[in-house]
Parts: structure tokens; sequence; C-alpha cells
């Protein structure tokens, strides 16, 4: 039996994804299972998720996933490498993953592969370096590096989504994974694309939410209605500047050696955080003025995220255990089946008996859960102790 992963935010669940998964069984079967590893409560471009992620695992469950997976919170919010790695990994745990199904711009495998492989090599560590020294980011060095290894081909690192899937394969190839990833082209509206097509983006659905507008014709009706019971129980949509105040108020409150701890954020950077975040006005403002060629936007919003939650750089490459967020039948099988080796929890409750770095990590995703909730647009929901109580949503 294939069973395929896919790395997903789903934030929300659209229309695209669902055509995602109806390509992955078209190419490996009707019967092939889908199992998706998802961020939690919180997103890899510095967000906060504009639905709860169990709300959001059941949507994807009931529109053709079999199986949703938390990533944790440090994986979830990081650079693209170590979101994919620690997704990737997780999916290479379980020890039942045959493939594993991505979208791109580029839709073939064989040029993401090149790429991949000469990121993995010396030569490519010493370009990017040497680039670096001019002041550039690094995603900007990367480029640049692959641009006079590679030549034209070296383009595909323009895209967000082939920057991701090479991603993926290098997370396949590290961890000698027997894995096999697959691709399909992107079609319809592109990533944060501001676009109406038949698909509009994520980003897309998330501004015209923002704005009271109706998105739910972009959103399929399985996932719609999961969606519009979070809206009217006043648990959505979640927005970061529903917490601007709290998130302010601790950047306010750290030294510029907190700031430091950060992961990813180096000396020149701490400095500029620590700067803004002392003396400007609104998140906004702070974001904007610390931000400059070198320290891209989505950068600054993950570090500041992860100073308000008190993420620090002490995990180890691979999440510990994986948290099941939903799932359908076919799911069932696929948990029994998973490597015994491998920690998946099922019932929140498990979490008290964690220990050493998983039983950190748990207690780590209970602090997250509890500001995250601090968003949501109706008080009474906004109870603590959310994290312990909340089961998988089984279909």
């Amino acid at each position: 039996m294939d069973i395929a992963g896919i790395v997903a935010e789903y934030n929300p669940f659209h229309l695209g994804h669902r055509l995602h998964i109806e390509k992955t069984r078209e190419v490996l079967g009707k019967e092939a299972v889908i199992v998706c590893v998802m961020s939690g409560d919180y997103t890899q471009r510095g967000d906060f998720a504009a639905f709860e992620k169990h709300a959001r695992a059941e949507a994807a469950v009931r529109c053709g996933a079999d199986l949703v997976l938390e990533l944790p919170v440090p994986w979830a919010l990081s650079s693209a490498e170590s979101f994919a790695y620690g997704a990737v990994s997780i999916l290479h745990s379980m020890g039942n993953i045959t493939h594993l199904s991505f979208g791109t711009e580029i839709g073939e495998i064989g040029p993401l592969y090149r790429i991949s492989e000469f990121l993995l090599s010396d030569e490519a560590d010493e370009l990017i370096k040497s680039e670096l020294k001019i002041g550039v980011s690094y995603a900007a060095a990367r480029q640049k590096a692959a641009l006079k290894a590679l030549g034209r081909e070296a383009s595909i690192l323009e895209s967000p989504n082939n920057i991701l899937g090479v991603e993926y394969i290098k997370a396949v190839k590290k961890l000698g994974s027997k894995i096999k990833p697959l691709t399909f082209r992107r079609i319809g509206a592109g990533h944060d694309s501001a676009e109406l097509l038949e698909t509009a983006s994520a980003s897309k659905i998330r501004a015209m939410l923002r704005k009271g507008e109706d998105a739910f014709a972009y959103i399929p009706p399985e996932a719609a209605a999961v969606l519009s019971e979070e809206i009217k129980r006043g648990r959505a949509p979640v927005f970061v500047e529903n917490c601007e105040s709290a998130i302010l108020a601790k950047l306010r409150g750290m030294r510029r050696s907190d700031f430091a701890l950060l992961d990813g954020c180096e000396e020149g950077l701490s400095d500029r955080l620590f700067k803004y975040a002392s003396k400007e006005p609104t998140l906004e403002a702070v974001l904007m003025n610390t931000k400059t060629k070198r320290y891209a936007l989505s950068r600054i919003r993950r570090l500041v995220l992860r100073a308000y939650l008190g993420i620090r750089d002490d995990f180890s490459q691979c999440p510990p255990y994986a948290k099941i967020l939903a799932f359908g039948n076919r799911g069932r099988q696929v948990i029994k089946t998973a490597s015994k080796g491998f920690e998946l929890i099922t019932k929140p409750s498990s979490g008290k008996r964690l220990n050493g770095e998983a039983g950190r990590l748990f207690e780590l995703e209970s602090a997250c859960k509890d500001l995250y909730v601090l968003a949501y647009p109706e008080p009474s929901e906004r109870r603590g102790g959310q994290e312990y109580t909340a089961g998988p949503r089984i279909i």
C-alpha cells in the first residue's frame, strides 16, 4: 500500500489543497493513503494561523486526507530548511511512508534533485559564505551561488514552492530515507497571490477574512462547514494583531542579550530588533524598521513570534514525537502500522508523562497554545490549558 506524506499549513484549507490530494491519488492509485504533517497554531511566515490547528486538521481529513500530524512549533516557526527537515523527519520516523508529495512551480523532479545535490555540497557552502560577506540575505547568497555553479537552472530558487521542494529533497537525502519525492505543477493562484481565479491563494483568503468578506467560495464545502463553525463559536479568524499589545509588552521586557539567544538572530539583527522593539509604537513599525536588504521580513516575523512564545534554540534537529490532530478510518491503520520506536501522541493527557526533551517540548506547546487562544475574538473561549484537553478529531 502506498502512503503519501504531504507537508502543509492549510491556513486555511482551500480548493488548491484538495486538488493536490486528488492528483496524488491519480498517480499512486485511489487507495493511496494521505498523511499530512501540518503546522499547528503558528505558521512558517511568522504569523498566527487563522484557524485553530484541530479545526484545520479536521477540514483536511473531510476533504481527502487520512491522518494529520502536527509539526511542533519550534520547527513550524523556522527557516524553510528547518521547517522541511522537521516535517520530513516525522514522516521518515513513521517508518511506513512511501512517498512525499508536494506542489512546485516547476512541476519536474529532476531539476529539484540537481539543485538539492548542489546545495548539499562543499562547493555550495564556500560560494554561499563568499556571497554572505557582501552583506546580502542568505536567500540571495544561495541564489547567486547556485547561479555561478548551475547557470540558468538556478532560477528555480526564485519561486517559493520550488525552494520548499528542494528543501524536502535535501531532507530526504540527509536522513537517508527511502521515501520517494513526487511533485506536481501548481495551478491557479500562486503563493501569496492576490488574484481571484478558480482557486485563491491562502493569503488572499486570509485577506478576505480580515476584511469580513465571504471567502468560502474558494474553500471546499466540507472544509467550509468546519471553519464556519469556528467563526460562529468566536474562535476565528485569528490574526497576529489581536495580540499586538501583548507581543510588544514581551519585546519591551527583553534585554539585548535575550534577543541574541533566539535561533537565527545574529549580532547585527539582534541589535536592530532590540533597538526598534524598545521604542516603536506598533508591531508593524518594529518589523518594517528592523528589516533590511540582508534581513528578510519573514525572518523577522518568525523571530518576533519566537521571542513572544519563549522559543529558544535548544531542541534537536528532529522532533521527538508527533501529535495526532485528526484522522479517519484509513488513518487509523497507518497509526497501527507506524514504527513503535517513534512516539505518536493520541491522548493530550499523555503529554504529562513525557520526559526529557519531549517533555520540555510538550510544555512549550501548551504554553504556546495558551497564548494563541488569547487572540480568539470571543473572550469566553480564551481559557487556558486547552493543549491538555483537546484530543484528535476522529472523522
